[in-house]
């Protein structure tokens, strides 16, 4: 459902609030490794975060990827808002551009309701939380473990 780099935006965002909480700030090449992504790619992601302010950069000893006080609190919503805009929110799942209501594709009714289901998750998940998950154990960011 997510574009690629939405997919990359969000294990990073995860993976740098892990990282924050350890008092750590981690660099493009970490990042990239831990979120099993290209790095330029990685690299690329992390310029779209940073000019949008839900990350902020340092450069230099002690450098890093970091969340300011609030930023942590962003919703999967606004970062697909950044990342791709609202289009998937509303997008046929059939790829129609005319599919509504009153003129439905085939799968207009069920995927409607995933669709919709979606966008709660999106509106009520934050980075916080989905870090949160992690953090204790009951979810994975990758196949590898970088806790231990």
């Amino acid at each position: 459902m997510l574009a690629k780099s939405t997919e990359y935006a969000i294990r990073a965002l995860v993976f740098i609030q892990l990282q924050n909480w350890q008092d750590k700030r981690t660099g493009v090449v970490e990042i990239a490794k831990e979120i099993e992504a290209p790095e330029a790619f990685t690299a690329k992601v992390l310029q779209t975060l940073t000019k949008h302010r839900i990350i902020a950069s340092m450069k230099g000893r002690g450098g890093g990827f970091f969340f300011t006080e609030t930023s942590d609190q962003m919703t999967l919503f606004q970062v697909i808002q950044v990342m791709e805009g609202e289009s998937i929110f509303h997008k046929c799942g059939f790829g129609l551009k005319n599919c509504s209501d009153a003129n439905p594709c085939p799968m207009h009714d069920k995927y409607r309701t995933i669709r919709d289901g979606f966008f709660a998750i999106a509106q009520s998940e934050t980075i916080h939380s989905l870090s949160r998950k992690v953090s204790e154990g009951k979810a994975v960011l990758n196949r590898v473990s970088f806790l231990n």
